[in-house]
């Protein structure tokens, strides 16, 4: 793990006048599982919406898989290969599983340019392999996203994250609100994406469930970043003394 495919140098944002970054600098290995974790404002969240394009830094630069980067919006974030979780998991609940897994990547028939019609068949069948994959007991891939709870729709995402052979999975609170059941689900999902390579960023403000899926943890604080150490060098409770306390 001592190649990066994340790293950020001096990222500063502002939005009015509030500094919601001060140069920010983050190096993330291939494969790593890092927590990003502390207490509400303290940056987290403008970290990741960085890195998958809804807001752009003021300054500082990223770099991803040794490339200086610049990414303007999500579609930047996509082709690089980063797929985000946020805590509604950033599903459309009136489309199927299908359409939901290959948005924005649908494969298509008939293709003239850039048009074409959807290759339904084949989003069935590889849509419903897909979520097989992470062990979601749905009957078809055709079943409408409303209709899943909070744990399967996190599944489906994670599923499409498998299935695009994502490089890099951003989950912005994805155990908020599960059950207990649901939230093991999820972790053991978060343990098969980085068994099969993928690097995962988990933000969370509960370190029971960050902190057994991490080899690292980062700490923000006013923008910050406060602290940055591996999992055997620190303990939950010197985590929350960090967040509490500072």
């Amino acid at each position: 793990m001592s190649e990066s495919i994340i790293k950020c140098e001096g990222l500063n944002k502002w939005y009015g006048s509030i500094q919601a970054l001060k140069d920010v600098s983050i190096d993330i290995k291939k494969g790593e599982s890092v927590g990003l974790v502390g207490d509400n404002g303290a940056g987290k969240s403008t970290f990741i919406k960085i890195l998958s394009g809804v807001h752009q830094a003021d300054s500082g630069n990223i770099y991803f898989d040794g490339n200086l980067v610049k990414i303007n919006d999500a579609k930047d974030s996509m082709k690089l290969g980063i797929e985000t979780i946020y805590q509604d998991s950033a599903l459309a609940p009136t489309l199927s599983i299908a359409r939901n897994l290959f948005v924005g990547r649908e494969p298509l028939t008939l293709k003239l340019g850039s048009l074409g019609l959807l290759d339904r068949e084949k989003m069935a069948k590889e849509s419903l392999e897909a979520i097989k994959r992470v062990e979601l007991d749905l009957r078809s891939g055709d079943e409408l996203v409303e209709n899943l709870s909070g744990g399967e729709r996190q599944g489906v995402v994670i599923a499409r994250a498998l299935y695009f052979r994502t490089k890099v999975l951003i989950m912005d609170e994805p155990t908020n609100h599960l059950s207990v059941k649901e939230t093991e689900k999820v972790l053991r999902w978060i343990e098969k994406l980085k068994a099969e390579g993928t690097t995962c960023i988990f933000i969370t403000h509960n370190l029971h469930h960050v902190y057994p899926v991490s080899d690292r943890l980062v700490v923000f604080a006013r923008g910050e970043k406060i602290a940055d150490v591996q999992k055997k060098d620190t303990s939950i409770e010197e985590l929350t003394k960090m967040i509490v306390h500072d």
